[in-house]
């Protein structure tokens, strides 16, 4: 019998990105007989603790799912408090971002959002653009089919303009032109709720991620549950289409 892979504790294999889908805060809320902005606000603070946690569990780059561009076809006004929670997070935490060396960015068409929160979103990009630490990316107005007709649009358009030959277009061309152009590919994809569902998040990058799912609702997720996920990582035996 083989025997099973170590964990990181035993110098298993690490994850060096990992993304998340944070899902469960409707749930947590309705549960609890509260408005569903209750359970947006707790999933605020998961973050924040997911983010403290993860440079001590040898994460290197962590990509949450923040707002997808199927969510604008939630009520208004939930919406609205969604942009709200994601404009006092970017404020509250941008000092302690920065003084702990994260690097914050941002994929999606996330330029599309309103001008002032965008404005907010450049300034606090630029800000941390030279730290060195965990590389904190939020996936804003994100939807993979969405990334990959821009991409697709963007090479169309380097075609058109005689500076591509469409005979060249390659993997690593394509690759080139998603909003992940420059970040290593995700080694797992991890999905709080239960839910067994990518919901349109990283399709191409997510080729040979590995799949995580936890019970735990995102607004409950703390730097123990994240531990404990990357160890079951680490017992994973990666194969990339091998046997």
């Amino acid at each position: 019998m083989k025997p099973a892979a170590a964990s990181i504790a035993d110098g298993g294999t690490a994850c060096r990105h990992l993304a998340i889908i944070m899902d469960g805060n409707g749930r947590w809320a309705k549960a609890r007989r509260l408005p569903r902005i209750a359970g947006h606000r707790e999933g605020v603070e998961a973050v924040r603790r997911v983010v403290e946690a993860a440079p001590g569990l040898g994460l290197e780059v962590l990509t949450l799912y923040a707002f997808s561009s199927e969510n604008w076809k939630r009520p208004p006004d939930e919406v609205t408090d969604l942009m709200g929670l994601l404009k006092h997070y970017v404020r509250s935490e941008i000092d302690a971002l920065h003084r702990n060396g994260v690097c914050l960015d941002f994929i999606g068409d996330w330029r599309a959002l309103k001008p002032d929160l965008v404005q907010l979103l450049e300034d606090a990009r630029a800000r941390t653009v030279g730290n060195r630490g965990l590389k904190l990316v939020m996936a804003l107005n994100y939807g993979g089919q969405h990334e990959l007709v821009r991409a697709a649009q963007r090479l169309a358009a380097d075609v058109a303009a005689g500076q591509l030959d469409p005979e060249t277009i390659g993997l690593e061309t394509l690759e080139s032109r998603l909003d992940t152009a420059g970040l290593p590919p995700p080694d797992a994809v991890l999905r709080t709720s239960g839910e067994l569902r990518l919901s349109n998040f990283l399709l191409w990058q997510s080729a040979y991620a590995e799949f995580l799912v936890t019970d735990t609702l995102w607004p409950d997720f703390d730097g123990a549950a994240l531990a404990a996920s990357l160890d079951e990582f680490a017992r994973r035996e990666r194969r990339f289409g091998g046997r």
